[in-house]
């Protein structure tokens, strides 16, 4: 999609020579998002993949769990045919028409509003009062909710017995980082990007987003898994590029996802919340280095594991 990057001219002062040169930057942009054509949140992110990254955002609010409780997300301001997803649609067939649209100058739509109607039946919730409803590319959806909040939300409980069927060595997490890394194909370009991936416990790539928010990239990635109707994510370790904030491990919950691993530091709301609810936070993780804050039932420490 020709709006993920962005040319701006920059000068560029290397051991005291100076020079004039093009640089590729990610592009950021806003994207609001409605629910039944009223607005809902304004998030700032990298456009694409924006029908996925609404309907992650809707299942870790809480309002969305399956493929047939979407109608159909809708681009608005003058969007045709090419600007409907439905949720059982390819994820890549909608960019592709998008893009085809955009391209032949299909009207002054920006893409920049979805709108999200659910399917009959489907209870709307009051949005009105709940949530302050602008997030940055930052910071995520900055003193939403509560502990209590997300694990009486949560759909799929996650499984909590030191006998679950899904384990994890030490060793394949530690060669995720290095495969998030070599998947990221517009990082190399601007350095400017945030990374989501899914992985099986085996250490199989399944899915990666890029996105300037960190939180986009897991709502699109968890949005993907919606619109394809494999919810709940509950055989796959979550990889972020960053740390690990309250938000990604609500967002890894809400999915259904055992296991949030991340290359930074947790905060300590997200090791709450990952206590509370059975989630496997594991951040830090560099190399054959890691901390496991939470969950550590799911990896194969075996009597290694000393206590202070």
């Amino acid at each position: 999609m020709g709006r993920v990057t962005e040319r701006r001219r920059v000068i560029r002062i290397r051991d005291g020579a100076v020079s004039t040169r093009p640089d590729t930057l990610v592009a950021e942009e806003p994207l609001e998002i409605r629910l039944g054509g009223k607005p809902l949140a304004i998030t700032m992110r990298t456009p694409g993949d924006d029908f996925a990254l609404a309907a992650g955002f809707l299942v870790s609010e809480g309002v969305l769990a399956s493929a047939g409780e979407l109608a159909n997300i809708v681009y608005c301001a003058g969007a045709t045919g090419a600007g409907t997803a439905r949720p059982w649609a390819s994820p890549h067939a909608n960019e592709a028409e998008h893009e085809e649209e955009a391209g032949s100058g299909g009207g002054n739509n920006t893409y920049n509003v979805v709108d999200v109607r659910l399917a009959e039946g489907v209870p709307v919730p009051d949005i009105t009062l709940e949530r302050n409803v602008y997030t940055t590319s930052s910071c995520g959806l900055c003193g939403k909710a509560s502990l209590d909040a997300v694990r009486t939300s949560a759909r799929w409980p996650l499984d909590t017995s030191p006998d679950t069927p899904v384990r994890i060595a030490p060793a394949t997490l530690s060669a995720l980082p290095d495969r998030l890394r070599a998947a990221q194909r517009v990082f190399e370009r601007t350095g400017g990007l945030h990374a989501a991936a899914l992985f099986t416990t085996d250490g199989e790539l399944l899915d990666i987003r890029e996105d300037v928010g960190r939180h986009n990239a897991v709502d699109k990635i968890v949005g993907r898994a919606v619109q394809q109707g494999r919810l709940p994510l509950s055989s796959c370790v979550l990889m972020v590029s960053g740390r690990a904030s309250f938000e990604l491990a609500q967002k890894a919950v809400m999915a259904g996802i055992p296991v949030l691993a991340a290359v930074s530091a947790p905060s300590s709301l997200a090791v709450d919340l990952a206590v509370e609810t059975g989630l496997t936070l594991v951040g830090f993780l560099r190399g054959a280095s890691m901390n496991v804050y939470a969950g550590e039932h799911r990896l194969a420490l075996g009597a290694a594991a000393a206590t202070d």
